[in-house]
């Protein structure tokens, strides 16, 4: 028998110097991070401290979201491109942070994976810090690891935590919503990061890769900053981020007995293509997939004109959608449309 060789952990598949050399490269990064005078302690400790001084509010309220990227990974991985996943992370729970009318304040990461390969990890840490900086958020902290025989080579997970404060009256939701309300969508910019399991099967070769492979890949979009400047300007009563489950997140923001019967509006071309490949109703694609609205809000008819021209000041497309009337259903989707 032959002698054996010592073995340590890095033989078994954990790099731990790799891991504290991508930290340090992380941390090596200078630029300014939003809330920089709040950070006490960030990333490399053990955890991350973050001052909290809120006295110009009445009664400040932590507000907590967190989400992932689902199988869209896996589309990544296979097309080896990962500079988008990063804000796909971040826009999922800041979107979600900000239906209640907080401020987002600080986020943290967690990426798992069999093997560190910084072509996968540098990429998408940037893209994290780069839309965290976007939404008005510190990236304060996170954890990377290496689970050898959990993961299969290649493959990894995320995932991400976002916190933000907002001033207890202020607090947005159903119980703001009233009759006669209007309901304004914003534009998606694809199908963010949801439906991925039923969209990889209908997509499922390299010619759907190389022709819509950069478009089911598009990140999701950043509403933090749209949000953020309506709300300083206007009265608004409930917002609903479009993610899994579609337009029907919108019951989630409107009180029992008032709905709104939805207003058709024509599908983007990815969404047509997704409708004649799955040969569906437009109900379930709306039950299923944002459909082109990734953003909703429920607001005054006072407020509707403004936040229109709002919305498109900063590039997205607005959606009238419909006027919250007393009825049974939150939604009525028309049996009329498509």
């Amino acid at each position: 028998m032959g002698e054996k060789r010592p073995m340590d952990y890095k033989s078994a598949g954990v790099d731990i110097e790799k891991g504290d050399a991508f930290v340090d490269w992380l941390k090596n990064d200078k630029e300014a991070l939003p809330h920089q005078d709040k950070i006490v302690g960030g990333i490399g400790g053990f955890a991350s401290i973050f001052r909290f001084d809120y006295s110009e509010m009445q009664e400040p309220c932590l507000v907590s979201a967190t989400d992932g990227i689902g199988t869209k990974l896996k589309l990544a991985i296979e097309m080896e491109k990962y500079d988008t996943l990063g804000q796909d992370l971040v826009a999922m729970c800041a979107n979600d942070l900000i239906c209640t009318g907080a401020q987002p304040l600080f986020f943290l990461d967690y990426f798992a994976t069999s093997h560190l390969d910084l072509k996968q990890a540098q990429p998408f840490l940037a893209g994290v810090r780069k839309a965290c900086i976007e939404s008005q958020m510190a990236l304060i902290g996170g954890e990377t690891a290496e689970m050898p025989g959990l993961y299969q080579p290649k493959d990894f997970d995320c995932a991400g935590f976002a916190v933000g404060v907002v001033d207890k009256p202020k607090i947005l939701g159903g119980h703001r919503v009233k009759a006669g309300d209007r309901v304004l969508g914003v534009s998606s910019s694809g199908f963010h990061s949801n439906g991925f399991s039923l969209l990889r099967k209908l997509y499922p070769s390299v010619q759907d890769q190389e022709q819509w492979g950069e478009r089911l890949l598009e990140p999701t979009a950043l509403y933090v900053n749209l949000v953020m400047d309506v709300l300083k300007q206007a009265e608004v009563s409930s917002i609903a981020h479009i993610t899994g489950g579609g337009i029907h997140n919108v019951a989630r923001v409107l009180p029992e007995g008032l709905g709104f019967r939805l207003k058709p509006w024509d599908f983007p071309e990815l969404v047509k293509e997704t409708q004649k490949r799955a040969q569906v109703s437009v109900a379930e694609m709306l039950k299923t997939f944002n459909c082109g609205v990734g953003l909703v809000f429920v607001l005054p008819e006072e407020s509707c004109s403004a936040v229109q021209d709002q919305i498109a000041a900063a590039g997205f497309q607005a959606f009238d959608l419909g006027k919250i009337e007393q009825q049974d259903s939150a939604i009525v989707i028309p049996g009329d449309w498509g």
